[in-house]
């Protein structure tokens, strides 16, 4: 998404089961210190990588990038927020192919969220309207699934303009579709955001269950990732000028909350059980691993960080790809974060 410094001063699937080795936390934790590159004693980041940023692919500005998936074959694709699909090496990060995006008519997508589906075809989220739709691989609108009617952008529903799907998951077992609203919906309490599901059938995916989760004071929801046992990972960000970015990462349980879909409006007083959250990681805390920063951040590695992948399992810990959209600013990176990830 671009960058929305007012909105923020102001206010994945892979089947095999996660699991610790016989190590245990504390043998983990005194192996990320040794190496330095702990954040936590829950996430440690390995290295992170430039190498695309304000680079071109076949006249594509390779940047905006918003979202990414990882393939069975371990290549990624990345989406971005200005209507093109990249295919890069999973290696390497060296794009190896682009799509352009559009909406059914034609016009530009505002692309915030990716999955690849089980048959290859893409599901990616546009903030709009919102919308979710389903992808050939060569970017064609196959179809488009329904929406809430109070998940859309004002007048037509209760969403704020720029604040709605940007986080896209499928659950293990490929038959929840997972999508979270970056924002609270008018009417609802402030930090408080919905996630609408969708269950696949015969035909596609059907309106399921929605969930209500609290996100940390003046932070949005940009992206959510499922674990291999059915939680997610959940990515919280914000922007303030002159300091720069706040980046947390959490692990949430959406298994025992209450399905929001038929309360109007969340507060406090509404009697719903909350997606249960618990804080992974400050990315402030990371080590800097001599990154250097465009304009000010609280640590020199931040940037607008925005996508997620699990790319895969080492050690007991999943292997996490985090990517930051530049918004094809001077002053941003198009950054890669490689972690791991101990849930």
């Amino acid at each position: 998404m671009r960058l929305k410094t007012l909105l923020a001063t102001v206010t994945a699937g892979l089947a095999a089961a996660a699991c610790l080795t016989a190590a245990g936390p504390a043998t983990a934790r005194q192996a990320d210190a040794r190496t330095g590159h702990a954040c936590s004693p829950s996430v440690a980041v390995d290295r992170f990588s430039d190498a695309l940023d304000k680079t071109t692919y076949e006249g594509a500005f390779v940047g905006n990038l918003s979202a990414l998936a990882a393939g069975r074959d371990g290549s990624l694709t990345a989406v971005s927020d200005r209507s093109a699909l990249f295919r890069l090496d999973g290696r390497t990060l060296r794009p190896t192919g682009v799509a352009r995006l559009a909406d059914e008519q034609g016009g530009a997508l505002d692309s915030e969220g990716l999955v690849i589906d089980r048959d290859g075809t893409l599901l990616i989220s546009s903030e709009t309207e919102p919308a979710v739709r389903r992808h050939g691989a060569d970017g064609t609108v196959l179809d488009r699934l329904p929406v809430p009617s109070a998940l859309r952008v004002a007048p037509a529903g209760r969403a704020v303009s720029n604040g709605t799907f940007e986080g896209l998951t499928l659950l293990p077992g490929g038959r929840t579709l997972l999508a979270a609203m970056e924002y609270a919906l008018a009417g609802d309490s402030a930090g408080i955001v919905r996630f609408q599901t969708w269950n696949r059938t015969r035909g596609g995916f059907a309106l399921g269950a929605q969930y209500a989760y609290r996100a940390d004071a003046g932070l949005g929801v940009p992206e959510v990732t499922a674990t291999p046992d059915g939680r997610l990972l959940v990515l919280e960000r914000g922007f303030t000028s002159g300091v720069g970015n706040t980046v947390r990462l959490y692990l949430a349980d959406p298994r025992h909350a209450t399905d929001t879909g038929g309360v109007e409006n969340l507060t406090g007083h509404s009697g719903v059980r909350l997606i249960r959250k618990t804080l992974l990681a400050d990315l402030a805390a990371c080590p800097s691993l001599g990154a250097t920063a465009k304009q000010p951040q609280p640590n020199p590695l931040l940037d607008n960080i925005e996508g997620m992948a699990v790319t895969g399992r080492e050690r007991g810990r999943l292997k996490v790809l985090l990517v930051s959209d530049d918004n094809q600013s001077a002053t941003q990176t198009t950054r890669f974060y490689f972690l791991r990830v101990r849930t």
